[in-house]
């Protein structure tokens, strides 16, 4: 089973270990269920233009334990909606990185990431060569491989989808 190599650019890099990912869109926010507004006020507190400047296919990283705390699915639905595609980090936080791989939104462990990349730099991820390459500077770095479970989650899209296929495939839906 592949998946299709990623490319983009480093939209944003969370330094911050322990990095909560509720102040993406704020806590006032985050009851908010409109993929729209959430986009609107995605990573505003960090950069007022964020929205005007990502593109389709860019991706955020960040430090250890990124996705600490109580997760909430809006921010990863607002950076979502505005085309990030991926989330690149040091290591996450167990239960954020089980939520969104569970919605098909990559998540993907490289340790040195944040000395590897600066942000706009352009990247690639080489699912098969299990590394994440900076275009830009022309360096590489090891990726934590998936599962055989989590690649067919993310190549489905999702848990629901995935399962429904295991189902169908089994004779059973």
């Amino acid at each position: 089973m592949s998946l299709a190599p990623l490319r983009g650019r480093v939209a944003w890099v969370f330094e911050q270990a322990d990095f909560d990912v509720d102040q993406i869109v704020g806590v006032e926010n985050i009851r908010l269920t409109d993929a729209d507004a959430l986009a609107a006020c995605a990573m505003r507190r960090f950069d007022p233009d964020f929205a005007g400047k990502v593109r389709d296919g860019d991706v955020v990283v960040g430090a250890e334990n990124f996705g600490y705390g109580h997760p909430h699915f809006a921010p990863m639905i607002g950076l979502r909606r505005l085309g990030i595609r991926a989330v690149i980090a040091e290591s996450f936080a167990t239960g954020y990185w089980r939520e969104e791989i569970a919605e098909g939104f990559p998540q993907i462990a490289c340790p040195g990431i944040t000395g590897l990349v600066e942000r706009w730099d352009e990247i690639e991820i080489d699912w098969e060569g299990a590394e994440v390459r900076n275009l830009s500077r022309g360096a590489a770095r090891p990726i934590a491989p998936y599962s055989s479970a989590e690649r067919g989650m993310l190549q489905a899209g999702g848990l629901v989808p995935y399962l429904r296929g295991k189902l169908t495939a089994e004779g059973g839906g």
